[in-house]
């Protein structure tokens, strides 16, 4: 990388970062709990609107992997989740009703309480959606991941976004709240992806899947990206720059291995699939917050009137962490 192209990449972060110190004042605690949380605690950082039915599985799910302390911004619900996350003790809620677009799509205010409080903690970056799962995640938390991170001067750990569906429409399978969503939408697509390398972040750029086959089958450029680092041990300097697929600085994103051999890497198994995703997508297609004029919305939406049947012949179930390094989604790398 040139002496420019470093220059401007640094003034974006610094613009980043100025950005979250001024979205700051958008959000209003709730509940701060923060004053708890001990030097070598593992911080989850999150959004979410409207939640509640997924909310009690998806703490006690990363509570059960070694998370010592949630901070999530709340973006305006009705639905008694903000008042759901105010009651749990491990919990630090702010709520905000400016617009979750004009944040970067919640990426300013992560950004901000990542500043504030995620400085030399190991960061979870994820959305209620999402299980974050790692090599031996059936015996090991993941502190002993990150332990094993910060032996290996490993700042960043990647994962790719696996979308989990059920067999069946969407919604014949009614999703109830504590339920583990996985026993739903238990099938993934274990080929059909794309990966071309980001020249300017230097991060990979993932694309495919159901999403890319059943709701973008003509136009798989506008899929969404698969790629993204969650688990971060995190520096006041650092910032991401769209949703978890990429960070600043640029080192940061490669979390890949260009000479040969493999990284260590993991998957954020991605629930989305659920009996209640028709009544979301609706919700957010109004809402007109996500990215590129809501496209992605705009596709589910029109899909899902016909309620598809995201399974196919090719679709594997869901068994273990050890599947999905056999068939090459992830990997252990070196770490024993």
């Amino acid at each position: 990388m040139g002496v420019w192209q470093s220059y401007r990449l640094r003034v974006r972060r610094r613009y980043r970062l100025g950005r979250a110190i001024r979205k700051r004042r958008e959000l209003r605690s709730i509940v701060n709990r923060t004053g708890k949380i001990k030097r070598d605690d593992l911080l989850l950082f999150s959004t979410q609107r409207n939640e509640q039915i997924r909310l009690p599985f998806f703490l006690d799910y990363y509570r059960n992997k070694g998370v010592d302390h949630f901070l999530i911004v709340d973006n305006d619900s009705d639905d008694g989740s903000l008042e759901y996350l105010s009651e749990q003790p491990d919990v630090s809620v702010w709520h905000t009703r400016k617009s979750y677009k004009r944040s970067r799509f919640g990426v300013d205010w992560l950004n901000w309480l990542q500043f504030r409080y995620g400085h030399e903690h190991w960061c979870l970056t994820v959305d209620p959606d999402e299980f974050f799962i790692y090599p031996f995640c059936d015996t090991r938390p993941i502190k002993a991941l990150t332990d094993w991170l910060d032996a290996s001067s490993i700042k960043s750990f990647s994962a790719m976004l696996l979308d989990m569906y059920p067999r069946g429409p969407i919604t014949e399978q009614p999703y109830r709240s504590g339920q583990d969503p996985l026993d739903i939408a238990c099938w993934f697509d274990a080929g059909n992806y794309t990966m071309s390398k980001n020249p300017q972040y230097g991060n990979l750029w993932i694309q495919g899947g159901p999403r890319s086959r059943v709701f973008f089958p003509d136009d798989p450029e506008l899929a969404p990206a698969l790629n993204k680092i969650p688990l971060v041990k995190w520096n006041r300097r650092y910032a991401y720059v769209s949703s978890t697929h990429m960070l600043l600085p640029r080192g940061l994103n490669q979390v890949y291995d260009e000479w040969g051999g493999e990284k260590a890497s993991g998957l954020l198994l991605h629930a989305k699939f659920l009996d209640t995703f028709t009544a979301k997508a609706e919700e957010e297609l109004l809402r007109n917050q996500h990215y590129s004029a809501s496209v992605e919305y705009k596709a589910y939406a029109e899909r899902l009137r016909d309620n598809p049947e995201l399974w196919c012949k090719w679709s594997e179930k869901y068994i273990n962490w050890r599947q999905l390094e056999i068939l090459g989604l992830m990997s252990k790398g070196n770490w024993a």
